[in-house]
C-alpha cells in the first residue's frame, strides 16, 4: 500500500474500510498508516451562488483533492449532532425534527452546532438550521474527520435513530465525547441478555422470551413458550423482519428465508401477548450528570395508549395521549418502572418505553434511551419542546434549570394516527403489523376523545362516514365482539351487509342484516359493491396468519375506492365512537396554540 497508491484509492472514493478489505487490513490500521502520511480530507464549501458571488453559506463537503480547505474555525466551544442519514420506512423524519431541536437549543446556550448528515429532503441540511453543516455519510471514518479537524468538545449520537447509535460505541473508543445517555447503557437496553438481566435486578416484568441462533433453537425456544411468538432479528429499525409467528412450519419459513441468524445476531423470541394493550412512554431525564445514580430527575412528557392491541409497530399504530382506558393502578406501575430503568441506564436525555398490559399486569417490551419517533408528536400535544429541553440537559444543564420538573397531562385528547402508501403500490395487503408501514402521521386534536379520533381520520385521507352501509367480515377469534360492535353500528343508524358466515351470527343475534356474496360465490359480490360505491365503512379483521385471497381482495378494493377500513377490533370500536361524536355535535377547529 505506497502513499502514491493510498493517495489515488482516497481521492477515487474508497474509504478507509473498503481499502482494509482489499489489502486484509483492519479499518484502524489503514486510518493510522493514512494519518502517518498526512493524508486527511480537506473540507470545501459548496458553491450556493454558482461563482457568480462570493458564497457565504456554512455548508461543507470533503475531498482528497489537493487545495484550499475553505472551513474556517472558530474558537467557541462546539457540539456535533449526527443526524439520521437517508429517510427509509422505520426511520423517518421525527428522528430529523428531533436533531434541528437539538441544533436550535444549543445555540441558544451558546454553542457552536455542526450538523453532519447526508440526506438533501430534510430540515437538518438547510444550511441556516446549524453554524456549520458539513455534507457527509454517517461513517466512523467521516465522522472522525470532521469532529478532530473542528476540535468539538461532544457529539450527539441520541437524535437521529438507530445509524448514529450504532456508531457510538465506535466513536468513544476513537476518542469522541459522546454526551447524554452512555453508549455503554445504550448496549445495555440494546443487548437481550443485559437487558434480561436488568429487569431481573429491578423485579420488572417482561413476556417470557428465548434467543435462537439456528432454527432447531428457535422451535425449542417456541415450544417452551407456546405459540403465538414474536420471532425479530436483533439490532433492526422499524420492526424490520419482525413477525408473529403461530406454526412449526411458518418459524421454520421464517428462519431459512427472513433472517440470517448467527452468535453474533441472534433471532429474538418473545411470547406475544394477545389482545394486549400497548403503551409508549416518553421521558426526558437528567440522571447521568450526577455522580450518584439516586440523583437527578426523570420527567415524563407522555404515555401514549395504542388503539390497536399489541403486535401493530408503534410507528404504524394510532395512539392516544393521555391515555383512555388504563386504571389508575397501571398508570402508577408505569411512572415506577420507568423511573427505576432510567436511574439503572443513567439516562442523560431522552428515553423511550414500550409497554404491553395484559390483565393489569404490566410487562416491559423494550427501552430505547435515546430520541423516539413519537417525540414530536408528544412535544405538539402537550406544549413543551422535548428534543430542545433534551438537547440542554445532555449539554449538562438540570431539568430545574430548563423549567421542565413536572409530568403535564392534557386537558384535551390528542390522537396520532398513521399514514400509509397502500394506495401507491395496488394489489399489496394493507394489514398492519409487527414490521412498520407508515410514511408519516397526523395528529387531531379536541375535548371529545371521538371527536379527536375523526379529525386524525380524516387527516389521514380516511373520513369516517356518519350514515351508509357497513360491511363487517371478522375472523372467528373475535366473533366474542361481533355483535357488540355491530349493534354500535345499527344504533348510529347505519345498515349492515356481510356475507354467509358473519350474517348468520348476526341474525342469531336477532339482527338485521343484509346478505352478499364472497368473491368466489358469483356476482353481484362484496368487491362489486365496493367499487360501485355501495358500502361507505369496511370492518375486517384477518382471518389467521395467512390470509385468504377474498379478504386481501376486499381490502385492496376499499384502499383503490377510498372507502375507510378499520382491519383491528379496537378500530371499529374507536371509528363508530368517532361517528357517533361528529353525529352529535360536529367538530369545532382551533389551533394548536389556543389548545396550549
Amino acid at each position: 500500500m505506497k502513499p502514491e497508491l493510498l493517495q489515488r484509492a482516497k481521492s477515487l472514493g474508497f474509504s478507509d474500510r473498503q481499502i482494509a478489505h482489499l489489502t486484509a487490513r483492519t479499518e484502524d490500521e489503514v486510518r493510522a498508516e493514512r494519518k502517518k502520511q498526512g493524508l486527511v480530507p480537506s473540507y470545501r464549501l459548496v458553491d450556493t451562488c454558482a461563482a457568480e458571488f462570493e458564497a457565504y453559506t456554512p455548508y461543507y463537503y470533503s475531498t482528497y483533492d489537493r487545495g484550499d480547505d475553505e472551513v474556517t474555525p472558530s474558537a467557541k466551544k462546539k457540539i456535533m449532532i449526527l443526524g439520521g442519514g437517508p429517510n427509509r420506512i422505520g426511520q423517518g423524519i421525527e428522528f430529523d425534527y428531533c436533531c434541528v431541536h437539538a441544533a436550535f437549543a444549543l445555540k441558544e446556550d451558546g454553542f457552536e452546532t455542526l450538523m453532519v448528515n447526508s440526506n438533501p429532503e430534510t430540515v437538518s441540511t438547510d444550511y441556516d438550521t446549524s453554524d456549520k453543516l458539513f455534507f457527509e455519510p454517517l461513517t466512523l471514518e467521516d465522522v472522525l474527520h470532521i469532529y478532530e479537524r473542528e476540535g468539538c468538545s461532544g457529539a450527539i449520537a441520541q437524535f437521529g435513530g438507530q445509524t448514529p447509535l450504532n456508531l457510538a460505541m465506535a466513536l468513544k473508543k476513537n476518542g469522541v465525547n459522546i454526551i447524554g445517555t452512555s453508549p455503554e447503557s445504550i448496549e445495555m437496553a440494546e443487548d437481550r441478555k443485559l437487558f434480561a438481566a436488568m429487569l431481573n435486578k429491578l423485579e420488572i416484568p417482561q413476556p417470557p422470551n428465548g434467543l435462537a441462533t439456528n432454527a432447531e433453537e428457535a422451535l425449542q425456544a417456541s415450544h417452551r413458550l407456546g405459540y403465538p411468538v414474536l420471532v425479530r432479528p436483533s439490532f433492526v429499525l422499524g420492526g424490520r423482519a419482525m413477525q408473529i409467528v403461530y406454526s412449526d412450519a411458518e418459524l421454520i419459513h421464517y428462519m431459512r428465508f427472513a433472517v440470517e441468524a448467527s452468535p453474533e445476531r441472534p433471532v429474538l423470541v418473545d411470547k406475544f401477548l394477545e389482545d394486549a394493550t400497548e403503551v409508549d412512554v416518553d421521558c426526558i431525564a437528567d440522571v447521568g450528570n450526577f455522580t450518584d445514580p439516586k440523583l437527578g430527575t426523570i420527567v415524563i412528557g407522555g404515555i401514549l395508549e395504542h388503539i390497536e392491541f399489541a403486535g401493530v409497530h408503534s410507528g404504524d399504530a394510532a395512539m392516544v395521549l393521555p391515555p383512555h382506558t388504563l386504571s389508575s393502578k397501571v398508570l402508577e406501575t408505569i411512572r415506577e418502572y420507568t423511573q427505576a430503568m432510567a436511574r439503572e441506564l443513567r439516562v442523560s436525555g431522552l428515553m423511550n418505553v414500550q409497554y404491553a398490559v395484559k390483565d393489569e399486569v404490566v410487562y416491559v417490551l423494550e427501552v430505547n434511551p435515546r430520541a423516539s419517533r413519537t417525540v414530536p408528536f408528544v412535544s405538539k400535544a402537550i406544549g413543551r419542546p422535548l428534543a430542545k429541553l433534551a438537547a440542554k440537559v445532555m449539554a449538562g444543564k438540570s431539568l430545574q434549570e430548563v423549567g421542565f420538573t413536572a409530568e403535564e397531562w392534557p386537558k384535551y385528547w390528542a390522537v396520532k394516527e398513521s399514514v400509509f402508501p397502500f394506495n401507491k403500490f395496488l394489489g399489496q395487503d394493507i394489514l398492519l403489523s409487527p414490521e412498520m408501514r407508515s410514511t408519516g402521521e397526523v395528529m387531531g386534536l379536541d375535548i371529545d376523545l371521538g371527536v379527536a379520533y375523526a379529525k386524525a381520520q380524516m387527516a389521514a385521507n380516511s373520513p369516517l362516514p356518519l350514515s351508509g352501509k357497513v360491511f363487517i367480515s371478522i375472523a372467528d377469534a373475535h366473533k366474542k365482539d361481533l355483535v357488540e360492535v355491530a349493534q354500535s353500528y345499527l344504533a348510529l343508524g347505519f345498515e349492515l351487509v356481510a356475507t354467509d358466515g358473519t350474517a348468520a351470527w348476526l341474525e342469531a343475534a336477532g339482527l338485521k342484516v343484509e346478505r352478499t356474496l364472497k368473491v368466489l360465490q358469483g356476482r353481484p359480490n362484496i368487491v362489486d359493491l365496493l367499487k360501485n360505491k355501495e358500502i361507505q365503512l369496511v370492518i375486517n379483521t384477518p382471518s389467521g396468519a395467512a390470509p385468504r385471497e377474498d379478504e386481501v381482495r376486499i381490502r385492496t378494493t376499499a384502499v383503490i375506492t377510498g372507502t375507510p377500513i378499520m382491519t383491528t377490533i379496537s378500530g371499529a370500536k374507536a371509528a363508530a365512537l368517532g361517528i357517533a361524536a361528529l353525529q352529535r355535535q360536529g367538530y369545532s377547529v382551533k389551533t394548536i396554540q389556543e389548545y396550549h
